[in-house]
């Protein structure tokens, strides 16, 4: 049975103040919602049907906790939802036309957004709680974690729309924005506002992508997805498609700079977002020359470790194989070579095959 406070009216003004210290916890919007999951829990399952989830096994995991909040979190009725800006440079079409340097996801760029708005919800929480001291309410904080539906929870409390290239799409703010959400048994007003779809006729993102991920506009095939390909994949690239990568070596937002909507983005505010270790516009070289350690202290605290040191050089050694025909690059992937694994091995030898064809030879 759901958690209540004494009345309509103090349950109102609790969401009020939940929304004013999301506010003044650095979020730009916060909506709550009573969710139905039903057809998007339904979507996910056609969409697994197809194959499209590639080895991303676990998005056929976990049954109704994915779809009925109380089964994840016992008794919850009701999901806040929130949004955080994250974009802090303009620097990305300059740094994808010159393919000496390595493009890196915007939302990679500083500090692990898991970590900072984590952190901020759970501040949440316990203000909640201490709002409502002799209440047991049950409550838990989610961050691109656990089998939550953040996209369509997200879409229901007006945060946006799903748009053509299965991001959310706000009017205000495009799609540089992270979300995340409390699930709670108590039963708080709802917000209706759910947004209108704006794409319209345009499939410009659709159109953009480099691999030609989306078979249809609003399904995406993530096995020729660039984001799935460079993170979520941890074999081997098929060979088809690694031209085709450029040098976005950790994620691609190809489908997200070239959106309209992303006109009205504006920049951040946080200083996590700013990015690190010059990685908003860094060369591809620099960054191959890394060992392990100089890797996991760099990356310290950023969402790019996760994909692991023998990822990252396999990314980098197909970049590097894309960039213009150079001795140098050449040098330095025929030294790194005889001491990578065999999975780096071989996009290293292919990326040398590609070097020596620009370079016009073939010495060993």
């Amino acid at each position: 049975m759901s958690q209540t406070i004494d009345s309509s009216e103090s349950l109102h003004e609790l969401a009020i103040k939940i929304k004013n210290w999301g506010t003044d916890l650095g979020f730009q919007q916060v909506a709550i919602i009573d969710p139905d999951l039903s057809q998007a829990s339904k979507n996910l399952r056609e969409w697994v049907s197809n194959g499209y989830h590639g080895t991303m096994y676990w998005m056929n995991k976990h049954g109704e906790k994915r779809y009925k909040i109380d089964k994840l979190v016992d008794e919850a009725v009701r999901v806040i939802c929130f949004r955080m800006d994250y974009l802090t440079d303009n620097k990305m079409i300059a740094v994808l036309k010159n393919d000496n340097k390595a493009y890196i996801s915007r939302y990679a760029l500083g500090r692990d957004y898991h970590k900072l708005i984590r952190r901020r919800l759970g501040e949440l929480v316990w203000r909640i709680r201490q709002e409502i001291p002799r209440h047991n309410v049950n409550q838990r904080a989610f961050v691109d974690s656990a089998p939550v539906m953040e996209k369509p929870l997200a879409a229901q409390a007006g945060l946006g729309w799903i748009g053509k290239n299965t991001l959310l799409l706000n009017e205000k703010a495009g799609s540089w924005f992270f979300i995340g959400e409390i699930y709670t048994s108590l039963e708080l007003p709802v917000d209706i506002s759910k947004a209108k779809n704006r794409c319209g006729n345009c499939r410009a993102c659709n159109s953009v992508c480099p691999t030609n991920a989306f078979p249809e506009p609003y399904v995406l095939d993530a096995r020729r997805c660039i984001s799935y390909l460079t993170i979520e994949n941890k074999h081997e690239i098929p060979k088809e498609i690694r031209p085709l990568i450029g040098n976005r070596v950790f994620g691609c937002d190809d489908c997200q700079i070239i959106c309209p909507w992303n006109r009205f983005s504006t920049e951040s505010k946080e200083s996590d977002f700013q990015p690190r270790h010059n990685f908003d516009d860094i060369e591809l070289l620099a960054l191959f020359a890394w060992n392990e350690e100089e890797f996991l202290l760099k990356t310290l605290g950023s969402a790019i470790r996760r994909i692991g040191y023998e990822q990252w050089v396999r990314n980098l050694a197909i970049g590097l194989g894309n960039s213009q025909g150079n001795t140098d690059v050449l040098a330095a992937l025929m030294q790194r070579l005889t001491v990578s694994s065999s999975l780096v091995k071989e996009h290293i030898s292919w990326a040398i095959e590609q070097q020596r064809k620009k370079l016009g030879h073939t010495a060993n």
